[in-house]
């Protein structure tokens, strides 16, 4: 098995060239974190770019960064912090949902799986926010889509297209993202003690209103007692995350409070502790437990989320919590129930996308780890292969036995 570790341009480029020229297919990392996502790859060799790292712009006052793949996203974040900015698509970081170290997280893992957090509904995901992309392609071929300037509109946007890719098309060696100036302040709002059905009118109503909700999610009692150190105790937690100025975070909140009068106790999170927060619902650390106990991400009509786990809960022990106002699920489930009993029941209640994010090797190799494609989407996304990547050497059948 060969481990290569490129520190140029020109050496990942030239690996590429070596795999295709031997027909090897490899495996593309950054440091690792996210190797229990998506299906086993069956690879004798892997790119490896965790020595292909630095920041090669920031200029914070045109909002922009660019850095090379392999850069860790935390050095990203500590530096944007240090001018009062942030992705403001706040990416999740998988690792310890899948028993690795936080902080691994590279910005090139971060473009290929398009992350991104609680803010998602306000602020979108990674692809929102990237403006361009330099990319070694399955050919061997370096090209570049998009810029270095807010404003681009230059050609098909292909930087958008490497967003949830799963490093199946190429290897982006180099990325810039638009960054924006991190909030002032924030505040969370609590209402304690409602249903998951009751949380999910409660949360339609918060952010259908003037409050300029920039978060909203609901922890049952057994999922509130695992965040921040057991602070909200063992009862349901109904979470609205406001963000700005302080006079105006403080009159948003008495707000809702009013708008919300009838739903139940209220409680406030501020500062730190907030942050802190939605930062555990984000990583998912309520089921960041050690295990390989499965683990689904579902994205769904938000006001049918709680009939989803009620059926599920009928034949399985579940835990769930719901974020993006009830519009992702996060499932995590005894023993291994079908995920054709998943989907079945995803598409009774509205459709939507059910990804198996944490399992055994076995598991994700046997099933289809994401939601299936439609026939059309699926040809065209073998035709996109096709001219990216015509050989398949690169994480050949990541996402898609045989693709």
């Amino acid at each position: 098995m060969s481990i290569f570790q490129p520190k140029s341009e020109d050496e990942i480029v030239e690996a590429v060239q070596w795999a295709l020229g031997a027909n090897a297919p490899v495996e593309v990392v950054g440091q690792g974190s996210k190797r229990g996502l998506g299906r086993p790859l069956q690879t004798e060799h892997t790119i490896a770019l965790s020595d292909y790292a630095g920041v090669t712009l920031y200029e914070p006052h045109e909002l922009v960064l660019s850095a090379k793949a392999g850069t860790p996203v935390a050095e990203l974040e500590a530096l944007l912090a240090a001018s009062r900015q942030a992705f403001q698509f706040e990416p999740m970081d998988y690792g310890p949902l899948l028993g690795q170290p936080a902080g691994q997280g590279t910005l090139g893992g971060l473009l290929a799986t398009n992350l991104c957090g609680p803010r998602r509904l306000k602020a979108g995901s990674a692809r929102d926010h990237v403006l361009g992309v330099r990319v070694v392609s399955g050919r061997g071929e370096l090209f570049k889509s998009g810029g270095r300037v807010v404003k681009n509109v230059t050609g098909y946007d292909l930087s958008k297209g490497m967003a949830n890719s799963w490093g199946t098309l190429g290897i982006a060696t180099e990325i810039t993202f638009k960054v924006l100036p991190a909030p002032e302040t924030e505040s969370t709002l609590v209402i304690r003690g409602l249903a998951d059905d009751e949380a999910a009118r409660a949360m339609a109503i918060a952010t259908g209103s003037s409050g300029e909700v920039a978060s909203a999610a609901h922890l049952p009692g057994n999922v509130a007692a695992r965040v921040i150190d057991g602070a909200l105790g063992g009862e349901a937690s109904t979470l609205l995350r406001l963000e700005g100025f302080a006079p105006s975070v403080a009159d948003r909140m008495t707000m809702l409070k009013n708008l919300l009068a009838s739903a139940g106790e209220m409680a406030d999170v501020s500062g730190d502790q907030s942050r802190r927060l939605w930062q555990e619902i984000r990583d998912v650390i309520p089921f960041a437990d050690g295990t390989e106990q499965l683990v689904w991400r579902v994205s769904m009509v938000p006001m049918e989320a709680c009939k989803l786990v009620a059926s599920l809960r009928m034949g399985a022990a579940v835990d769930a919590y719901y974020d993006w106002q009830g519009g992702l699920v996060w499932l995590r489930m005894e023993g291994e129930p079908e995920a054709d009993a998943v989907r079945a029941l995803l598409r009774k209640y509205g459709g939507g996308h059910a990804t198996l994010v944490r399992g055994p090797a076995s598991v994700r190799a046997a099933v289809p780890v994401f939601e299936p494609q439609a026939a059309p989407l699926a040809a065209l996304s073998k035709r996109l292969k096709q001219q990216f990547d015509p050989s398949g050497i690169l994480n050949p059948g990541r996402m898609v036995a045989g693709v």
